[in-house]
């Protein structure tokens, strides 16, 4: 297996110096003192296409992500290139691992544990930037459908290929992609299995920006650091914001969750508590009923 070449030492905007943070079998898990991780898928001989332990791993490391409060942003991506020449992103699930009711993982037990994965980078409070070279198809092209941002290198390569193996996505891999490109382009990518390069891709919104292979990192970092200039929490709200209008409930409670967390650390949020402990009654008095 074949890892990302090590950073430079800093010295742009788009250069940091990455430090190993987990040791995993199918990912890497990198940090830097910037408030950037970096989450590798490493199955570059499988064309970065997970099994139910690649997708435990990074349900892992996302959620260490989560419970950091040095890091805002995080740059997903997939390790390469493979030994014959070839980049990905993530192809999706593993089919040769692929049961009949999910991907079975080492114990025999079929999972659709992507499914959490999908939702943890969906909820996550902090900025997903996709990093796509080559391959991003099925369940990968899923996965950098779900980062806030996407960039994509010159050779990237989307598409999906469910109908073909016998499987789907009905839940955001549809519905959201619709949300993004509209009905009839959503449809056409399900319903034929095209392929489709990065400027169509671009043409289409389904990524944010496209750039040289060789820059493709440095060019994610340059856009991690300019969310980094901005308010935590009117990131994370925002973020929650744009869940909210596709997610339903679940969307409409990840905001008010938000929302909660900003009230309980106004004076009104904390007098209601300190009266609880102190056996007391809350005096709200100094809160005006504001217009």
């Amino acid at each position: 297996m074949t890892a990302p070449s090590p950073s430079p030492a800093p010295s742009s905007p788009g250069s940091v110096t990455w430090q190993p943070a987990g040791s995993y079998e199918d990912i890497l898990f990198d940090l830097c003192d910037a408030g950037i991780a970096r989450i590798t898928i490493n199955r570059p001989h499988k064309r970065n296409a997970f099994r139910p332990r690649t997708v435990q791993e990074l349900c892992d490391a996302f959620s260490r992500v989560r419970d950091n409060p040095k890091v805002g942003v995080v740059l997903f991506t997939g390790a390469g290139p493979a030994a014959d020449g070839g980049w990905a992103f993530c192809s999706g699930g593993d089919q040769s691992v692929r049961g009949e009711g999910g991907y079975v993982d080492e114990t025999g037990l079929p999972r659709l544990n992507v499914l959490d994965l999908q939702r943890l980078i969906r909820s996550l409070p902090k900025v997903v930037i996709a990093l796509v070279a080559g391959y991003a198809i099925g369940g990968g092209q899923v996965l950098h459908l779900l980062c806030d941002l996407s960039l994509a290198a010159e050779n990237a390569v989307f598409g999906q290929t469910g109908p073909r193996v016998g499987s789907f996505d009905g839940g955001f891999g549809a519905g959201y992609l619709a949300r993004l490109v509209g009905q009839r382009k959503a449809r056409e990518i399900w319903f034929l299995c095209r392929q489709y390069g990065a400027e169509q891709a671009l043409a289409m919104g389904l990524v944010n920006a496209v750039v040289p292979l060789a820059e493709l990192e440095a060019e994610g970092v340059r856009w991690a650091r300019e969310v980094l200039q901005h308010s935590p929490t009117a990131i994370r709200c925002l973020k929650a914001a744009f869940n909210a209008e596709t997610d339903g409930l679940a969307g409409i409670q990840e905001l008010a969750g938000q929302a909660t967390h900003l009230f309980y650390r106004t004076e009104e949020g904390q007098e209601g508590r300190n009266a609880f402990l102190e056996k007391r009654s809350p005096d709200f008095s100094d809160a005006p009923w504001l217009p």
